[in-house]
């Protein structure tokens, strides 16, 4: 097994420790590089090699990112390694499953740009999603050139995010400038697979480039909302000039939270301070008596903005999660009523 070439595509020592005995009799080790419907991009030892998705799933569903045990002959998946972070979200509209956006995420910039598309309760969004993954957050602010209120200047803003969280490290560069960009090498090497998450004209393919991936497509912003028009049109593996990989994923229009309880309140943990404080252990924090919560957004203690997100947050993961639930345990039955189905169906060929 070529350990140097996986190692800089993102490899690690607790995939080694999963391997089967057998690997190399037949059997490689690959990365899922993209997903394309009908057939998967697999980056291994040998380079690029493209298999049918039928066979890729055979170990079970894909995310970008996924490493596999995969026949050398055909590229039909034996294995998938146990994920080490997954980062999903509940499907947009009013379908009840969980997508897939990225697997074996060790860092997750998120990405936002200094004009009209900043916004701090999208943010708290986003980071809820990366801590409930398992991926490290790290926001960076892109186009401080385009902030035209003086009283929202980078630094400004930069402030803003870093109290959404102890500890959160932002950064705010013009991705444009590959020198400015350098400061995200940190996170950036052989070993490390890192990915960036926004929505649709933010700078993510601006900055992807400046990270030495490659020539990707971009948009110009529009003049009428500050936007860029979308680009990216599917999650695709890049690899870094430094060794480790960049996942770049679509500009995102609706993120729903899937159940994400420890997320919501690691984000609002200065919130769920506050709660202990609160007379009743299963205070709703929306009037009732002796809330704490309540108590500190009238005196200020709270921001208003923050206390209404985090109320937003709880609810909707609380609700998806039912529902994820709930869509689970119908596809159980479904499987369950076509078995007898079938079952039924040989007992009858039989009979006659």
């Amino acid at each position: 097994m070529d350990t140097e070439r996986l190692t800089a595509i993102g490899w690690k020592p607790c995939f080694e420790r999963q391997l089967p005995a057998d690997v190399g009799d037949g059997l490689v080790v690959a990365r899922v590089s993209a997903h394309y419907g009908s057939q998967v991009l697999l980056l291994g030892e040998a380079g690029d090699r493209r298999a049918p998705a039928q066979l890729a799933e055979a170990a079970g569903e894909l995310a970008v990112g996924d490493w596999l045990i995969v026949t050398a002959a055909d590229g039909r998946a034996v294995q998938r390694l146990e994920r080490q972070t997954l980062l999903y979200r509940k499907a947009a509209g009013e379908q009840a499953r969980p997508q897939l956006i990225a697997a074996n995420i060790d860092t997750l910039f998120i990405v936002s740009s200094c004009n009209a598309d900043f916004n701090l309760s999208r943010t708290e969004r986003y980071l809820a999603l990366a801590i409930e993954a398992g991926a490290e957050p790290v926001v960076v602010l892109t186009k401080a050139d385009l902030c035209e209120d003086p009283a929202n200047d980078p630094a400004h803003l930069r402030r803003q995010v870093e109290r959404l969280r102890p500890g959160l490290i932002v950064e705010t560069l013009d991705a444009r400038d590959p020198e400015q960009a350098n400061v995200l090498r940190t996170w950036c090497g052989p070993g490390q697979t890192v990915a960036l998450l926004g929505s649709s004209g933010v700078g993510k393919s601006t900055l992807a480039m400046a990270l030495g991936v490659g020539d990707l497509a971009t948009a110009a912003i529009r003049e009428d909302d500050a936007k860029g028009r979308h680009t990216t049109t599917a999650r695709s593996l890049y690899l870094m000039p430094g060794g480790g990989v960049l996942v770049d994923n679509p500009g995102i229009r609706e993120l729903q939270l899937p159940a994400c309880v420890a997320g919501v309140e690691s984000v609002f943990e200065d919130v769920v301070r506050i709660a202990e404080g609160c007379r009743f252990r299963n205070c709703r924090h929306e009037g009732d008596a002796g809330c704490a919560v309540i108590a500190a957004v009238e005196s200020g203690e709270l921001d208003q903005r923050r206390y209404a997100n985090y109320l937003k947050l709880l609810a909707e993961q609380a609700h998806n999660a039912r529902t994820l639930v709930e869509r689970r345990e119908q596809d159980r039955q479904r499987g369950r009523y076509i078995k007898s189905v079938l079952k039924d169906h040989r007992r009858r060929r039989e009979e006659t």
